[in-house]
């Protein structure tokens, strides 16, 4: 496990085996949410970023286990 000291300024240093394993670079932009007693930091992409990344997802919705597929 990883850990991380915040700074006078509030500042963190994301640990190089984080950044390496989800190619983050200098300059990317995060959105930051406090959830559930803790924070988490949400990359921020491009519309043309994100084409495909929702293939091969199962669209089907259903309302409960009993009801057929919509």
């Amino acid at each position: 496990m990883n850990t991380v000291t915040l700074s006078p300024k509030f500042q963190v240093v994301i640990p190089q085996a984080v950044r390496e394993a989800l190619s983050l670079r200098p300059g990317e932009k995060f959105q930051v949410v406090s959830y559930d007693g803790r924070i988490e930091l949400i990359s921020v992409r491009r519309m043309k970023q994100t084409r495909g990344f929702l293939k091969g997802m199962d669209a089907v919705i259903r309302r409960s286990q009993t009801d057929r597929a919509l």
